[in-house]
C-alpha cells in the first residue's frame, strides 16, 4: 500500500491517476460496491491483514457481515470503550493516531511539511481568529481503527456544516504533497460545552470514503461520551479545536511526540 501511495502522490503518471480516482463519481462506485453482498469476501482478509481482534465485538464472525461497510462500521460490546468519568477532564472521541498543535496566527502545522491555516478548515476567517491561541487536536484514523466516534463533552450543538472537497488519502505521504484536509469532504459542528467553553469537532473524509455519517441533524443538546457518528471505508481523521485558555493540564507527551512527528495512539473515552 505504501509503494502505491508514493507512486499515486510523488510521480505525475500517478497524480494522474489519482485526480480520476478522486472524482466523486468513482467514489461513489466503490461506496455502493462496499455496500453490497459482493464486497463479503473482502472481510476476512482484511481482518487477517490488520490484525483485528473481532473478540471485543458485537458480531465475532467474519460470516455474521452483510457487506464489507456492514464489517467496517462494526459495533464493539459493550463497555468495551468505557468514558472517562470525570467531567473535568477531556477524552479522545474516537481510536486513532494523535498529534497536537498550539494554533497560533491562525495555523496549525497538522503533519511534518504540510501547513494549513484553520480558517481554510472552517471556510470562515471570523470563526477561526475565536480559536486563534487554543489548541488543535488530531485524530488520524487507520483502516484498521474502530470507525464510530463521539461527542468530546456534554454541550449545546450548533449547525452542522458540510464542506464539499476533493478526497485524498489521510497518509502520511499525501499529507507531504497536497493540503488534504483543506481538500477533502469535511463536516463540522460549535459545541458550547459544560467544562470546555465552545470546542469545534471536525470529521475528515478519506480517499473513497466520501460519507461520514452524522447522526443528530436537528438535535440541540448532546452527551459527552455519546455516538456522534461514523466512517465508512478508508483512513479518516477526527480534528477537534479548543479556545484559548480553556484547558490545560493535557499531557505533554501528546505536544512532544508530535514535535518528533510522533503520533500518539489514543481509543476513545481515554483520558488525555
Amino acid at each position: 500500500m505504501d509503494k502505491i501511495l508514493k507512486f499515486l502522490y510523488t510521480t505525475f503518471p500517478g497524480r494522474v491517476i489519482l485526480k480520476g480516482l478522486t472524482a466523486k463519481p468513482v467514489s461513489r462506485a466503490c461506496g455502493t460496491f462496499l455496500d453490497s453482498h459482493f464486497s463479503k469476501p473482502l472481510i476476512k482478509p482484511f481482518v487477517e491483514k490488520n490484525d483485528i481482534d473481532l473478540s471485543i465485538c458485537e458480531r465475532e464472525k467474519t460470516s455474521d457481515y452483510d457487506s464489507f461497510n456492514d464489517f467496517f462500521t462494526r459495533q464493539l460490546k459493550y463497555n468495551m470503550r468505557p468514558i472517562a468519568q470525570d467531567e473535568n477532564r477531556l477524552m479522545a472521541p474516537c481510536d486513532g493516531l494523535l498529534s497536537a498543535y498550539v494554533i497560533t496566527e491562525g495555523l496549525v502545522i497538522p503533519v511534518k511539511r504540510s501547513c494549513y491555516k484553520v480558517s481554510d478548515l472552517l471556510h470562515s476567517k471570523s470563526l477561526a481568529k475565536e480559536y486563534n491561541g487554543g489548541l488543535c487536536l488530531v485524530y488520524r484514523l487507520s483502516v484498521k481503527h474502530y470507525h464510530r466516534y463521539v461527542y468530546a463533552d456534554t454541550g449545546i450543538k450548533g449547525k452542522n456544516h458540510r464542506i464539499n472537497g476533493i478526497l485524498h488519502t489521510v497518509q502520511p505521504v499525501a499529507l507531504r504533497h497536497v493540503p488534504v484536509f483543506t481538500e477533502n469532504q469535511r463536516e463540522f459542528v460549535q459545541i458550547k460545552t459544560k467544562n470546555f467553553g465552545k470546542i469545534i469537532q471536525m470529521e475528515v473524509g478519506a480517499l473513497l470514503v466520501g460519507k461520514i455519517k452524522n447522526h443528530h441533524e436537528r438535535v440541540k443538546k448532546v452527551l459527552r461520551g455519546e455516538e456522534k457518528g461514523y466512517f465508512k471505508y478508508g483512513g479518516s481523521t477526527i480534528i477537534v479545536l479548543i479556545k484559548k485558555n480553556h484547558i490545560k493540564n493535557i499531557d505533554p507527551k501528546y505536544f512532544i511526540n508530535t514535535l518528533h512527528n510522533i503520533e500518539t495512539p489514543v481509543v476513545m473515552g481515554q483520558s488525555l
